[in-house]
């Protein structure tokens, strides 16, 4: 099995010592040099060295648009078969990482995706970046049913398969969406905690449009995937559990107009997972209602 990777970062042009940083530790990396892609999305990319593709794109097309340029990218170069995103404020401190994500994709050939662990300099890992239900620690491995946007490898095949990001959901729950139909192709998701991307520690609900967003997208997500009988289940779920957790009134708002969103617009190709994938999920621990 071939394991030729390339990197994929996105930016804003907001964060270039972090950048910087970034891409040394990727240049640190031990066994062959790979390929590097950063897209500006929307905004300009100074000059970060020879072996760094620079893509702008002329606006902001959301984590989606933007990732999908970035495969784009790598894909034309005709010598990448795993894209690995990472997030442009997180660093990758061991060298080793990328030899160790070789090692399992060579050892679990339909393995599609593998989620790195993300933590802060401390150690910590959110409870939000545990890819799983219940408190099971975040240094636990296996398959999971989604993965974490910020450090993660996908292999070509898996696009080529059940296709790219989806581009109008521009931010949150892309991951889930993708994974999903991943999993109905047939492929696994890995948690791999010996993967690490150390990130600094940050909640989704600092960005302005995480409410409206987050609804509208799960609503979209519910539509295209889930089986008709689950999709009231999937969404009465969601709509108790965020009301449970007391949002801000303006954020409970946003979320009310997003999911709103979701029910009366378009949200692309229906092809709902078959229930033989939604009996996998569940005994993974996490069927798709929650």
């Amino acid at each position: 099995m071939s394991d030729r990777l390339g990197v994929a970062v996105l930016t804003m042009g907001n964060r270039p010592a972090e950048l910087n940083a970034l891409l040394d530790s990727v240049r640190a990396q031990h066994g062959d040099p790979v390929p590097i892609v950063v897209v500006g999305n929307g905004s300009p990319v100074p000059d970060l060295g020879p072996d760094v593709q620079i893509v702008e794109l002329e606006e902001n097309t959301g984590i989606s648009g933007g990732r999908n340029a970035a495969w784009h990218a790598l894909r034309d170069r005709g010598d990448v078969d795993v894209v690995v995103n990472l997030d442009d404020d997180g660093l990758v401190p061991d060298p080793d990482t990328f030899q160790r994500l070789r090692k399992i994709l060579n050892d679990e050939p339909r393995t599609g995706i593998v989620s790195f662990r993300i933590a802060d300099e401390t150690g910590l890992t959110q409870r939000r970046h545990v890819p799983r239900m219940g408190a099971k620690g975040p240094t636990r491995a296996g398959e999971v049913t989604t993965f974490l946007g910020g450090g993660h490898a996908i292999r070509a095949a898996v696009f080529e398969q059940v296709g790219e990001w989806p581009d109008a959901f521009f931010y949150a729950h892309e991951e889930t969406d993708l994974a999903w139909r991943a999993l109905d192709a047939g492929w696994s998701v890995r948690y791999e905690p010996a993967l690490l991307l150390q990130h600094p520690r940050t909640s989704p609900a600092r960005h302005a449009v995480y409410f409206r967003m987050t609804a509208r997208n799960r609503v979209w997500m519910a539509k295209r995937h889930l089986p008709a009988p689950l999709v009231p289940v999937y969404l009465g779920v969601w709509a108790l559990l965020t009301i449970a957790r007391r949002p801000p009134l303006a954020g409970l708002k946003a979320w009310m107009g997003g999911f709103a969103e979701g029910v009366r617009t378009p949200c692309g190709r229906r092809k709902p997972m078959r229930w033989s994938t939604v009996w996998r999920m569940a005994r993974l621990g996490r069927p798709p209602v929650i």
